[in-house]
């Protein structure tokens, strides 16, 4: 199964670390600095040209990497959720 971060993008679900608001964790200082570090090392992947609500954390390749997208934290976290079938609905 597939979770689908935005346009033509989509990781495999057992490849998700993590999802998160991207206004709400690049508050904290660690989390700048991390996804400084991703950029700077060409980890990070736009699945949209559009302005990112937030940030997916895969194992990808042997190593981690991160897509940005402009769909919530929310609504991905739901979507990975049933997937997973934690979700009835």
């Amino acid at each position: 199964m597939y979770l689908h971060l935005g346009s033509n993008v989509v990781v495999p679900h057992a490849a998700v670390i993590g999802v998160f608001d991207l206004e709400i964790t690049s508050q904290s200082r660690l989390t700048k600095q991390f996804l400084t570090r991703a950029e700077r090392e060409g980890r990070i992947e736009a699945a949209s040209a559009d302005l990112p609500a937030s940030f997916v954390l895969c194992q990808r390749d042997g190593g981690a990497r991160v897509y940005l997208s402009q769909i919530s934290a929310a609504t991905l976290a739901k979507r990975f959720a049933k997937m997973a079938g934690f979700s009835r609905g």
